[in-house]
Formats: C-alpha cells, sequence, structure tokens
C-alpha cells in the first residue's frame, strides 16, 4: 500500500498499562492547511476478548481515500489481534488483512488485483498505525492515557514498518464546549520514522480518548467533532484580571477577554491606557495557541502586570465570535479591530487617546491596515509580520521547505512553478486549466486573494504613528530581512515618528526561545513561555510613544 504519511511509535515491553478507555462512538474532522478535507467515524468497543476499533472514512485529496471497513482487534492487555482493512486509495481499490502473533505481523496485500504476503517483526503490545487511518489512534491514547514524558511505546504502520515514539513533555488543558468542559492532556510525540524523525501532538481527554492529533510540518490537524465546533475554546491561560467580553462587530458579536491591571496598578488612574492584541492566520481564537504555546494568553499577563488593559478576542467564525471566517479577508479584520477600538473607546476604565495595537505575523499586516482606517489609535507594533508582499512570503516559504526535502532539483522547481500558477489564478481570477480541481478549492478563496495581494510598502505610507518592529532572530516563517524592510519603509514615512526595529536574539516565530525555529521544532520546545525580552521591549516602547 502507498505510504501517504508514515507515522509511529516504539518502546520497551515493559511500557506501561493504561487507564481502560470509555467505549462509545465518536467522529472526527480532518483539515489540511485549516481547510476540512473529511471526516471519520470511530467506534471503540470493549468485548470478553479485548477491545475493537472500527472506523469508515472519506477524506479529499491531498490525502484521497475512501475507507469501506477498518477494524482492528486489540487483547484485553492492547497485545494486537487481528486488522482488516478495504479502503479506495487514489480511485484505486486497496486491502489488507494483517494476523498478529506475539512478535510477528503477517499480511496479505491487495493492490491492483493483485494479492502479496509479508512478514514483518514487531515488539509485544505495539500501537497499530496505518497510514491515514485515525481510528487506530484510539488505541494509542489509551496506551499514553498514564504515559509519562521520556517513555517510548512501540508503534507499527502496518504492513511497512514498525518504529519508535518518544514523549515529550505533557501539559494539562481545558477545552470549554457549549456543553461541558473538557479535561485534555496534551502530549508531543516524534514519531523515529527511517527517513527522519515527525513532530506530532495528540490529546487525550479524561475517559482515555482521542481528543486531537497534529502534525504542525504538513498542517494536518484530526479534531473530535464537538471540539471542531466553532462555539469550542481552548482554555490554556487564565490571569486574576481577565473579564468575559462580547463586543458588537459588522452584523455580528466578537467574543473577548479584557485584562486589567492587578492590584495597585488597578487602583491608579481612572482611565488606563489599551492594548489590543490582533492574532495571525487561519481560526486563530484570543490565546492565539500554536503548538500547545498560548501567545496572545501569556502577552495579555504580561502587559496587564505593566499597567495596560489587554483586549484580545477570537477571530470572526472562531471560537466564540460569530461572523464567517471563510469569506472574510484582511479588510474585514482590519474593520474587526476598529470594532474593539470603539469598543474600548467607550470604556470609562480606557483612555481613548491611547490606545495602541500589537499584531502577531498575519496579525501585524491587519494592524497595518486598521491603523491607517483609524486615525484613534495611537501606536502599531509590528511582530514577526511580512515586510513583503503576500505573494512574494508564500513562495519564500515554499523554497524554504523544499530546500529541507531530499527531493530531486526538478521536482523542487516544478513544485514552485505549481505554486506561481496557483498564485497568478488567484489573484487574476483567470488561468485555473491545469490545475488540479482540489488545490483550487483550497486556494481560490476570499482570504488567500487578499493576503497574495497585501503590499506593506503601500499600505505603510498611510500608517501615520509611531511603529515598532519586533522580529525573533529564529523564525522560520518570516524570517529576518522583513523586519528589516519594515523598518526601511516605516522610516521613510513624511513627517512620521522614528521607527525602531529590534530583533530578539534566539527566539522563534512563535516568540519563545528555540534552537533551529524550524516549524517541525515547535512540538518538542521546552521553553514554552514568550520571552520576557518581548514584554519588556512592547511595555518600555508603549509607555515612551503613549
Amino acid at each position: 500500500m502507498a505510504a501517504l504519511l508514515l507515522l509511529a511509535v516504539a518502546a520497551p515491553a515493559s511500557a506501561q498499562t493504561a487507564t481502560e478507555p470509555t467505549a462509545g462512538r465518536a467522529g472526527f474532522t480532518i483539515f489540511v492547511r485549516g481547510a476540512q478535507i473529511g471526516r471519520e467515524d470511530v467506534d471503540l468497543s470493549r468485548t470478553p476478548g479485548g477491545w475493537t476499533i472500527a472506523s469508515t472514512n472519506r477524506l479529499s485529496p491531498p490525502i484521497d481515500l475512501t475507507t469501506n471497513r477498518f477494524e482492528i482487534r486489540y487483547g484485553p492487555d492492547w497485545q494486537p489481534i487481528e486488522l482488516k482493512l478495504e479502503a479506495t486509495l487514489r480511485g484505486a481499490p486497496v486491502g489488507l488483512v494483517t494476523s498478529f502473533g506475539v512478535t510477528t505481523a503477517i499480511n496479505e496485500i491487495t493492490q491492483a488485483g493483485q494479492t502479496t504476503q509479508k512478514t514483518d517483526e514487531i515488539k509485544a503490545r505495539t500501537v497499530v498505525l496505518p497510514n491515514n487511518h485515525f481510528g487506530a489512534y484510539e488505541a494509542l491514547a489509551a496506551r499514553l492515557a498514564t504515559a509519562k514524558p521520556g517513555d517510548e511505546l512501540p508503534a507499527y504502520i502496518a504492513p511497512q514498518v514498525e518504529i519508535p515514539v518518544r514523549i515529550g513533555d505533557i501539559t494539562a488543558e481545558t477545552i470549554r464546549t457549549p456543553d461541558r468542559v473538557v479535561a485534555v492532556r496534551r502530549v508531543p510525540l516524534t514519531f523515529q520514522n527511517p527517513g527522519g524523525a515527525l513532530q506530532a501532538v495528540i490529546w487525550i481527554d479524561d475517559r482515555s480518548r482521542l481528543a486531537r492529533f497534529e502534525i504542525p510540518s504538513i498542517s494536518l490537524q484530526v479534531v473530535r467533532e464537538e471540539l471542531a465546533s466553532v462555539a469550542a475554546r481552548r482554555e490554556t491561560t487564565s490571569h486574576p484580571g481577565d473579564a468575559l467580553a462580547t463586543i458588537p462587530a459588522s452584523g455580528f458579536t466578537l467574543a473577548a477577554t479584557i485584562t486589567r491591571p492587578p492590584g495597585p496598578a488597578a487602583a491608579g488612574p481612572l482611565r488606563l491606557p489599551a492594548i489590543i492584541l490582533v492574532g495571525g492566520s487561519g481560526p486563530t481564537d484570543r490565546d492565539e495557541v500554536v503548538a500547545g504555546i498560548p501567545i496572545f494568553g501569556q502577552l495579555a499577563g504580561a502587559l496587564a502586570d505593566a499597567g495596560f488593559i489587554v483586549a484580545r478576542y477570537d477571530k470572526r467564525g472562531v471560537g466564540q465570535s460569530g461572523g464567517r471566517l471563510e469569506s472574510a479577508t484582511l479588510v474585514d479584520f482590519a474593520e474587526d479591530v476598529r470594532a474593539v477600538v470603539k469598543y474600548l473607546s467607550k470604556r470609562d476604565d480606557v483612555d481613548k487617546r491611547r490606545i495602541a495595537l500589537i499584531g502577531h505575523s498575519e496579525g501585524g499586516s491587519v494592524a497595518m491596515i486598521g491603523a491607517s482606517r483609524e486615525r484613534s489609535i495611537a501606536a502599531v507594533a509590528l511582530v514577526a509580520t511580512m515586510g513583503s508582499p503576500g505573494a512574494e512570503l508564500i513562495l519564500e516559504q515554499q523554497r524554504h521547505v523544499l530546500e529541507r526535502l531530499k527531493a530531486p532539483e526538478v521536482e523542487k522547481q516544478a513544485k514552485i512553478e505549481l505554486q506561481k500558477k496557483i498564485q497568478q489564478a488567484v489573484l487574476t481570477g483567470t488561468g485555473w486549466e491545469g490545475i488540479p480541481p482540489e488545490l483550487r478549492k483550497q486556494a481560490d478563496t476570499p482570504w488567500f486573494q487578499s493576503f497574495l495581494a497585501f503590499d506593506p510598502s503601500k499600505v505603510m505610507t498611510k500608517v501615520r504613528q509611531p511603529v515598532l518592529v519586533i522580529q525573533g532572530s529564529l523564525d522560520t516563517q518570516v524570517p529576518q530581512h522583513h523586519a528589516t524592510r519594515l523598518g526601511e519603509l516605516a522610516n521613510a514615512r513624511n513627517k512620521a515618528p522614528k521607527t525602531e526595529v529590534v530583533v530578539i536574539d534566539g527566539v522563534n516565530h512563535l516568540l519563545v526561545p528555540a534552537t533551529t525555529g524550524e516549524v517541525d521544532e515547535y512540538p518538542q520546545l521546552k521553553d514554552r513561555v514568550v520571552s520576557p525580552k518581548v514584554t519588556e521591549k512592547i511595555v518600555s516602547w508603549v509607555k515612551t510613544v503613549m
């Protein structure tokens, strides 16, 4: 069978026995690069002989898989017994029947009408994880429910190979849905694939069931149905000054958290300066959680402790905010920022002459647009923000990814040319001939068109406020030269205050200390706290200019 995503896990035979999971059905939504590509329905049942996991799925390209039958049986101690799989992969029927001994896996593989046999040696109680059948991860969740950092488990990528996975630092989180609060454990994993390590993250709920699974490097997310709802929100941080707020926007409301300074700072002047945090691309919630790091949740607390009222909000169509994310553009997001400015200006505890914006990543571009349209904004900080047109940044990011792949130069160039063709078609509305329909569906959106067309050199001339540019030296998503360019653009404005460009050494795109700064390092980061150097610089600068 063709391998699409090579995932897995390994360990000593003495691995811990998991807490027994709660049997029952669950539905999962699968996303690639933020776009929904399908779902999988899973049933975990307890039988006299052990456990059975059964599932069906339908996944559109780039995976392109329909599974009519997936069933795997385990013994009471999670020793695999038998796997049966019937599916259609890229239009061709495939089948797999695997019988397990204690240390062997005997496979009958049917593909293109031919059946072949293959026998592999495996470790006892291996976890069986066929590619792209995410119901199988219920067994992994059960085995990891009592795991500790540094443990390993064996996993068999049937019918290919068994590989080890190492468990990273485990953190507790909660997810609030309209019906209940779900306690989860976030477990980073390192899959030791033959072609190199692959970083992933799995969330396990308080019933020892699979809640969520992610592979950041390929933007894959598998989320249980009720947790994928726009009304679900991960609660990753809190502050004594936090208070919920509802902010009127254009025909809907934004769900927000307003954080006030605690203690003596709150008892100071009646009207305090305020800061609005503007989140990056994708379905970003108010805490801007990336790889388990609540970037804005941490920033809000630090800024409030420094004496500011801080507003952060779920983007439209995300979390508990109304509106539609799929039809929104950068300008729409900027109008949402203006709605938050208007809301804060009417509060009795906010000095409406001292409201600043801090935009992170794409949020910096949105903050620039908002500041160019709303003169009551007093200052703008651009953090890890692109200094070139969006179309150029996308190509730069793709080249970086391809440079790290062991692929022929001809293949790399072909991918670049296809990306250029897609972007030109998105910008012009023509030239879609020869582009796969599934790629057009992903790319031909209002947001992507607005992102590609955004040019900071044109918007910056309309920004009259003081500007601060902050960049991490290890940022590989928006490299350092973008900060230099933003500084040049800001300092070229007529009669505008001098712009300061600050590069924080050893910090990545998520504003935390890192070693390489690469996206695939995110799940394994040891220090998961926004660098105090970032917040200290923002605080000192805002106090100077407002």
